[in-house]
């Protein structure tokens, strides 16, 4: 039986001993900490499918039909039919863009529709749009599920080093113990380039860090909040997210902003949290009424950024070990485990992951 390593117990990591579970392969998914605890962490995140790269929006797409599967195999929704909603001057090329995937149905919003979809919001009367097979990731319910699926497999112990052995296997040190396997699948956060540096492969990724704070909803209702997006600039930010808890009962927002990049010794001015926490709640403040703007709860987080922009992602592969890096990533979770999984179990990078391709960048065709 091939074995497989997976170092990471984030959802991507935990998506990929998923997809090599259903290949039939032995898996050791290595974690120091809580599986999800790292960039994975928080109780929502955002599943949309519009994107500045066409190629970006099919993946995307595919991951959606994923989802519906893990929802029918753990037995619970996963995403929240509450649509995904955008404002801003980029929505009617969001509107092209996705008009021309199979089973992507979208509309326009008016100034009138967009309240009664979304009514935390202040007045607004510019472009918006619904992806009505958009909606809230809910982080928790995935994490629990795939981590209770797969807990035998999980080894509580840091990776010191990874690295391609002279047989062609690889090879994990970790705190306690040094095993061999077949392929090595990095899917670390802000782990993965030092690990792979280990094992010969330079992932060009630069490391800054976000905040995404959550507010209580002021009057909750019983149907699901969209999830939120403003490009807009109306109320004085443009790149700002938003994604309700699966009660109901808060909405968290987060600007696209994150500090200057960190040093080899982590962040240089770790104040810039503050003022970044500081606008949220300002944005708050002015743009979503329908929410008290006293912080409820935080998200710090590490941001991993590739050079063709801020949801590119690429996979690093050479020999026996490969490793995943990217931003925005946990939508693209069961499509990019079950790639991963191809490429550990046939030792080929899918094309379209390969660092080549560029998925994800702007300037795409």
């Amino acid at each position: 039986m091939t074995r497989i390593a997976v170092v990471g117990a984030g959802i991507v990591g935990l998506a990929t001993a998923w997809a090599l579970r259903q290949h039939g392969a032995e898996v050791r998914i290595f974690e120091s900490g809580a599986p999800g605890g790292g960039q994975s962490a928080g109780e929502s995140r955002i599943f949309r499918h519009a994107h500045d790269d066409a190629r970006l929006a099919r993946f995307v797409s595919h991951s959606r039909q994923l989802w519906r599967t893990w929802s029918e195999v753990f037995g619970q929704p996963l995403i929240s039919p509450g649509g995904a909603i955008a404002i801003g001057p980029g929505v009617p090329e969001k509107l092209k863009l996705l008009d021309q995937l199979d089973h992507v149905p979208t509309a326009p919003l008016n100034r009138e529709a967009l309240q009664e979809r979304f009514p935390l919001v202040a007045d607004y009367s510019g472009p918006a749009m619904v992806d009505l097979h958009g909606g809230t990731i809910h982080t928790l319910a995935a994490i629990d599920a795939l981590t209770g699926a797969l807990r035998a497999d999980v080894v509580h112990d840091h990776v010191l080093s990874v690295r391609s052995t002279a047989t062609g296997a690889a090879e994990v040190r970790t705190g306690t113990g040094a095993e061999t396997f077949d392929h090595v699948v990095l899917c670390a956060g802000r782990g993965t380039a030092e690990l792979a540096h280990g094992a010969g492969l330079d992932l060009p990724v630069q490391l800054s860090a976000h905040v995404r704070l959550a507010f209580a909803v002021r009057h909750p209702g019983k149907d699901p909040l969209p999830t939120f997006q403003d490009g807009s600039d109306a109320f004085g930010e443009s790149g700002v997210y938003g994604a309700p808890s699966q009660d109901n009962r808060r909405y968290s927002i987060g600007l696209s902003d994150t500090t200057r990049p960190a040093g080899p010794r982590g962040l240089d001015d770790p104040a810039e949290l503050n003022a970044l926490t500081e606008r949220t709640a300002a944005y708050v403040r002015r743009a979503l009424p329908g929410l008290d703007p006293t912080p409820r709860g935080h998200v710090h987080c590490w941001v991993t950024t590739v050079p063709w922009g801020d949801d590119g992602v690429g996979a690093w592969s050479d020999g026996a070990v490969t490793a995943i890096a990217g931003h925005n990533l946990f939508k693209q979770a069961p499509a990019l485990g079950e790639a991963l999984a191809e490429a550990a179990l046939t030792g080929v990078v899918p094309e379209l992951l390969r660092p080549e391709s560029r998925l994800g960048a702007a300037d795409s065709p």
